[in-house]
């Protein structure tokens, strides 16, 4: 999946060690540098042939009118899109005013490292020019995790056979309105082909000059945003250290502020130029203010001194590493690809401070910048059990929401709130309601992470403060939304939930989905049992809530009674879960025989045409039997999964990582660790062909739970800790570290035992494999294993339902939707029939 001798294995840096145009965008993204809050991509800083010369800020973007092709009543109406924030990467070189210029230069020695326990990207390169002067140039930059607004890039030349002029020409560049070196002229379309997971373009201008300024070698550019009326200011101060003789000019419009430093370099004499740079964002503060601000956190961190933020990255790292760090033995290409992607989620998460995770974290423009439903299925995990103070700021962030979501709930006339699918704001941004709005299933993500969160944690005192709005408003919602039937024979009632779509985007606008009636029957269960208790426990607390969401006593024993009257499909023929009501009378997309070159299904074919067939961008029912495993038995996950892998895409970035789990579960052992490998390597591998859009912060948040829960067989069901290892052939030791209640369990995973070593904590209890263990602080508790659990060789294939019939009597049968004859696959010739016309 990776050219070693590119990229060769290191289980704590990720090194390139030759420069390459082929794949820009992809490094560009693999090397990132963010906090959470302010992210710079991989470019090199001669600021020449990047694919995005991105500088990103959470939470910082434009909005836009949705124009529909055709309007009504409810459609989104206001898009947002991340905006690409001046660029002060720039620091180019001139030796003999020839510039460094990677494309063409004689490059004798390239390295690029980014070193995940100093949190520094670096590189070197040593360069010939053409009149022969041999030039070593090192530059690092650092993204703050303690200081959320500050930068640190750092410059070091070096002629070193001979004296030359050299000149560093040091850029802040507004890049959202004007691609050149000068800044302000229009923004040249670029060209590309339909890619609904790439960000919109605005040909208007967006960032509106405001103050700007030098003072010596600092400067400022500040900004208001046109439609959005957000503000922003960057800061840039420079340091220049060196014994050659040198003179400073600089140049600021609005657009553009240059330092440049002209120097006599004498041989062997080194030039180093540090570059501090800060950036602050408001939703409407002036933007003189902010500027303020920059010139507060420079000021600090000019008083601290240079190296003392290296030192406080390095510290803070000890410590993420400390809580966070999973290691596989005897494996150090996994080993190297596990703690990158760990690396990006503290690199998206860290200092979101009360913003959302976006989709691509601060690496890029992929999904414009979007929050999606995805953090808190995939990411939320990792920060409740690593770092609980990362969860609570984004769950918060859904808190804060709650005023937008529950005019887009009134819009839709129902009760409570509806979060929105993909969103910046608060405002639904997205403007295909059938795979967007209709996820309603995100309300019952949102309150499940909650609850994860609050079972890891024991903070109640969120839940009872914040959190139960979250619980009781997404539980109206179901109230609303489903309906109930009653059945003429027995008289029995069932709650049921019809148009919505599901996590699986190729299936859209069905009743009943199965994803979402389990998650919304879990939605309603905690949202009832959370009122119940803080009457109880926090009178106080109930009573506060009881008045500010004008909550009717009697509301929670209508959500009981709906839960438990949920309807939960069930084909008896198939003896599986169907994915909705419908999904087992469409016929089956034969993806065996469907062409490498028609995929990802989604920018090949018509939705209607995927949508007329079972076959799944993500994993759907496979997700909920995850979640929701407690509500399942050992066979229907076995049943369920067999039948619906051979119909996963993994289109979607986010179902390998499901896959992986329920097939360690479910014995399928050396399938998992396949679907593992590929999602630990989808960026660093670009498996999906977009890396150079942004990091997938939620396919890396996933590894981390394929590692714990799938391999590690952790699960908290019910608010228990247990485990179930499921420990690959060849790795011969696992360990982790958890945080459960305030205490960390490092735990380690053999193939012969499971160990778990508290820390300082109050006394827990856990479970291995139905057997019950109590730990107290700084005790090893060690527990023999017999086995990793089934075994079942291969993976599942839809011919093992070739003699199976649906509810109706009909025969399965596979296709691929062309203009040729319907090949069928499953079943005998004669029932041709049953596929899906040519």
């Amino acid at each position: 999946m990776i050219d070693r001798d590119r990229f060769p294995i290191d289980p704590w840096c990720l090194i390139e060690s030759s420069f390459s145009l082929d794949d820009v965008g992809v490094t560009e993204t693999l090397f990132s540098a963010g906090n959470g809050y302010l992210g710079l991509r991989g470019n090199h800083i001669e600021g020449r042939f990047a694919l995005e010369h991105g500088t990103f800020i959470n939470g910082f973007h434009e909005t836009f009118p949705i124009r529909h092709a055709e309007q009504a009543y409810g459609f989104a109406e206001v898009g947002q899109t991340i905006i690409n924030a001046p660029d002060a990467k720039i620091m180019r070189v001139y030796v003999d005013d020839e510039p460094l210029s990677l494309d063409v230069a004689d490059v004798r020695e390239y390295e690029r490292v980014l070193d995940m326990r100093a949190g520094v990207v670096r590189r070197r390169v040593r360069w010939t020019t053409p009149s022969g002067k041999d030039v070593l140039i090192e530059d690092d930059r650092l993204v703050s995790f303690e200081e959320k607004h500050l930068a640190v890039l750092r410059l070091e030349v070096t002629v070193l056979n001979a004296d030359a002029p050299v000149t560093i020409n040091c850029q802040v560049l507004n890049r959202q309105d004007g691609e050149n070196v000068y800044g302000g002229s229009p923004k040249a379309t670029k060209k590309a082909g339909f890619d609904p997971r790439k960000a919109e373009r605005i040909q208007e201008r967006v960032l509106q000059p405001e103050e700007y300024w030098q003072d010596g070698q600092r400067s400022a550019l500040s900004y208001r945003v046109t439609e959005s009326g957000m503000t922003m200011a960057v800061v840039a101060d420079h340091i220049i250290e060196t014994e050659n003789e040198y003179n400073a000019r600089t140049l600021v419009e609005p657009d553009i502020a240059k330092n440049v430093f002209r120097v006599q370099a004498k041989a062997g004499v080194p030039i180093r130029i540090t570059k501090l740079v800060s950036y602050h964002t408001s939703r409407g503060v002036p933007a003189r203010e902010l500027v303020d601000r920059c010139r507060r956190t420079l000021d600090r961190v000019e008083v601290e001194g240079v190296e003392r933020q290296y030192d406080r990255q390095r510290a803070w790292l000890d410590g993420f590493w400390d809580r966070s760090d999973v290691c596989i033995g005897g494996h150090d290409d996994l080993q190297q690809a596990t703690r990158w992607c760990l690396y990006q989620l503290a690199q998206a998460a860290a200092r979101a401070d009360g913003q959302g995770v976006p989709a691509k974290g601060v690496t890029g423009s992929g999904y414009s910048g979007h929050y999606f439903w995805d953090t808190e299925i995939y990411v939320l995990p990792f920060l409740a059990y690593t770092t609980p103070l990362w969860a609570r700021n984004a769950i918060r962030m859904r808190y804060l929401m709650l005023p937008a979501a529950r005019r887009r709930a009134h819009q839709l006339n129902e009760h409570g709130v509806l979060f929105p699918w993909r969103t910046i704001n608060g405002e639904e941004a997205s403007a295909y309601y059938a795979a967007g709005t209709a996820q309603y299933h995100i309300n019952a993500d949102v309150s499940f992470a909650l609850a994860k969160y609050v079972r890891a944690t024991g903070d109640v005192e969120f839940l009872h403060r914040e959190g139960v709005d979250i619980a009781v408003e997404t539980a109206r919602l179901w109230a609303t939304l489903g309906f109930w039937r009653t059945n003429d024979s027995d008289g029995e009632e069932s709650f049921h939930i019809h148009g919505v779509t599901g996590p699986d985007e190729y299936t859209t606008v069905v009743n009943d989905n199965l994803f979402t009636n389990v998650m919304a029957r879990f939605n309603l269960r905690f949202a009832a049992r959370t009122v119940r208790e803080m009457a109880e426990d926090d009178p106080e607390a109930y009573r506060l809530m009881v008045d500010r969401l004008r909550l009717d006593p009697s509301e929670a024993e209508s959500w009981d009674r709906a839960a438990e009257a949920m309807h939960i499909p069930f084909s008896p023929a198939l003896g599986i879960h169907p994915q909705d009501a419908v999904f087992l009378e469409r016929e089956v997309w034969d993806l065996e025989h469907t062409p490498s070159e028609q995929r990802p299904l989604l920018l090949h074919f018509h939705p209607l045409v995927i949508y007329r067939y079972q076959v799944l961008k993500q994993a759907d029912v496979v997700l909920a039997l995850y979640l929701q495993g407690n509500h399942f038995s050992d066979e229907d996950k076995l049943a369920d999964f067999e039948y619906y892998d051979p119909l996963t895409t993994g289109d979607s970035t986010l179902s390998a990582v499901v896959q992986a789990i329920l097939a360690a579960e479910v014995g399928y052992q050396d399938l998992a660790l396949e679907y593992f490998r590929e999602s630990i390597f989808v960026d660093l591998g670009d498996l999906h062909h977009n890396a150079s859009d942004g990091v997938h912060v939620a396919s890396a948040g996933g590894v981390w739970t394929a590692l714990v829960a799938g391999f590690g067989g952790m699960r908290d069901h019910f608010g228990e800790l247990s485990f179930d290892p499921r420990l690959p052939a060849d790795w011969p030791e696992l360990s982790y570290t958890l945080r459960w209640h305030g205490t960390a369990l490092r735990v380690r995973l053999t193939r012969d035992a499971l160990s778990l070593t508290a820390g300082e904590g109050e006394p827990l209890v856990f479970s291995v494999r139905g057997a019950a263990y109590a730990i107290g602080p700084g005790e090893e508790v060690v527990v023999p294993l017999a086995g990793q659990g089934p075994v079942i060789p291969g993976r599942p294939s839809l011919k093992q339902f070739a003699d199976v019939r649906r509810e109706d009597g009909t025969l399965l049968s596979a296709s691929v939707p062309t203009v040729t004859t319907t090949i069928p696959v499953i079943g005998s010739a004669s029932d041709v029939e049953h596929g899906a016309d040519a």
